[in-house]
């Protein structure tokens, strides 16, 4: 229990300190948490290189395939299939081989945490869940955990498990059949937007994906996804012009934008498979939200700067 009463004693000293209701102060501790202690594979280099990449986490599944602003995302990789994986599923289940190594990466996850907390579910979704997976897809795992049965003070206590799921993604790279493994910790009762759901601890669907019900207007998603790239460019304009401050302000604005614009197609009857949703995997895979959070780390240092 030493790492979680570390963490949740920083937390709160933290959080008191603010009386921000933004949750800023509970950010802060999850950045101090994740400079603290040993880090595998030689650890982060700096910064920007950990925290860069899973900033839009929050918001979305895992990272994509890794790709700049020059590679374009193929239309065809967004096509219904006829069938699930069928490196992943048999008979529409799991696959025995598949489970069991899930079920041992989120064990040895929860061991690692060094806490006294009973892992309730283990889930996949996501496209690999779905009739929309492609060679971008990841597996999404998504562990089950009763937050209240840690601590009354919920927020703390995700923000602890964001700070080590990110800090666990960044140093592992583990794929299942060419898919990349991303771990989600997420509270009991929590509502998690997805047309295909399916419980690894039970063997059995939570919500059964329905190939009838897909359809990408991937067209509408380009032309999303296109306006933002092209409003992201802008944004390097004004910096190269020597204007930090402007594009700060600037990327703080687009980035509530497509904040906005992904939820808004997760509430569809479409949900992931809605334009808005589309749009956002395309500029993930191109790599337009990193260089957004990398211009936003560079706009920062040029302000600062003396």
């Amino acid at each position: 229990m030493d790492k979680w009463q570390t963490y949740v004693d920083e937390a709160r000293k933290k959080k008191r300190k603010s009386s921000r209701k933004s949750g800023k102060g509970l950010e802060k501790s999850l950045n101090w948490f994740l400079d603290k202690g040993p880090q595998k594979k030689g650890g982060f280099k700096n910064k920007r290189a950990r925290l860069g990449r899973k900033k839009f986490n929050n918001i979305s599944a895992p990272p994509g395939a890794p790709g700049g602003l020059e590679e374009e995302v193929e239309e065809d990789s967004f096509i219904k299939k006829d069938a699930l994986s069928p490196k992943i599923w048999r008979d529409n289940h799991l696959r025995d081989r598949v489970s069991k190594r899930l079920t041992k990466i989120a064990n040895d996850f929860m061991e690692n945490l060094d806490m006294d907390v009973d892992m309730e579910d283990l889930r996949f979704t996501g496209s690999l869940a779905n009739y929309n997976w492609s060679k971008y897809s990841d597996v999404d795992l998504h562990i089950v955990v009763d937050f209240s049965k840690i601590d009354e003070d919920t927020d703390v206590v995700k923000s602890f498990f964001d700070a080590v799921r990110m800090r666990w993604n960044d140093t592992h790279d583990i794929k299942i059949h060419g898919y990349e493994v991303e771990i989600y910790v997420e509270n009991v009762g929590d509502v998690h937007k997805s047309s295909g759901i399916y419980s690894i601890t039970d063997s059995e669907w939570i919500i059964e994906p329905d190939p009838a019900k897909v359809e990408i207007d991937f067209v509408t998603a380009r032309k999303k996804s296109d306006d933002i790239t092209t409003q992201v460019n802008l944004i390097q304009i004004v910096l190269n012009k020597g204007k930090p401050k402007a594009a700060l302000k600037s990327i703080e604005r687009l980035k509530g934008k497509i904040r906005r614009m992904r939820a808004s197609g997760l509430r569809k009857p479409e949900q992931e498979y809605s334009a808005e949703n589309i749009a956002f995997k395309i500029l993930r895979r191109e790599g337009v939200l990193q260089k957004l959070n990398d211009l936003k780390y560079d706009s920062y240092d040029k302000l600062m700067s003396m």
